[in-house]
């Protein structure tokens, strides 16, 4: 089998519906792809291809430009639409607090922008598959499956 076991778990919902732990890896891959793909501090990222290309017209380049532009487009929508603007901000002040104790406990050194790039872009990546998970997140923690009033709640 190519898929180990652990991802191949399923769960069944309160419906009766068939839900995969492979999904939560696959979205963290890609968040992880997009925000290290964009920017990283070891210089392999999407802007410095960018700025050591000749011609940004040329090419494939502006097929790549569109294609990361719509890429941050969906994972910005996603995390604005499922945490909202305070679930936003206090997700990050949550991974703020985090990369605070790691600097308290020397693990992670404020003082070397190469560690803050790292951890800069790996917060946005945790951000963004928040985002994309936070309804699964909220189902899992609560049992609820729905947010939302409908017309239904109120007659």
């Amino acid at each position: 089998m190519l898929i180990p076991d652990f991802l191949q778990k399923t769960n069944t919902t309160k419906k009766g519906k068939k839900e995969s732990h492979l999904r939560w890896w696959v979205t963290l891959l890609m968040s992880l792809a997009l925000a290290l793909g964009t920017w990283n501090p070891w210089g392999h990222h999407f802007i410095h291809y960018l700025t050591e290309s000749e011609n940004i017209f040329s090419g494939f380049t502006p097929f790549a430009i569109i294609l990361m532009l719509a890429a941050w487009v969906l994972a910005i929508k996603s995390v604005f639409q499922s945490l909202g603007a305070i679930g936003t901000g206090f997700t990050l002040v949550i991974i703020g607090a985090f990369l605070w104790g790691l600097q308290q406990y020397k693990i992670l050194d404020f003082s070397s922008s190469s560690q803050m790039g790292a951890a800069g872009t790996i917060s946005m990546a945790v951000l963004i598959w928040i985002g994309l998970n936070a309804s699964i997140i909220w189902k899992t923690l609560t049992g609820v499956y729905a947010t939302e009033s409908t017309s239904e709640d109120s007659e």
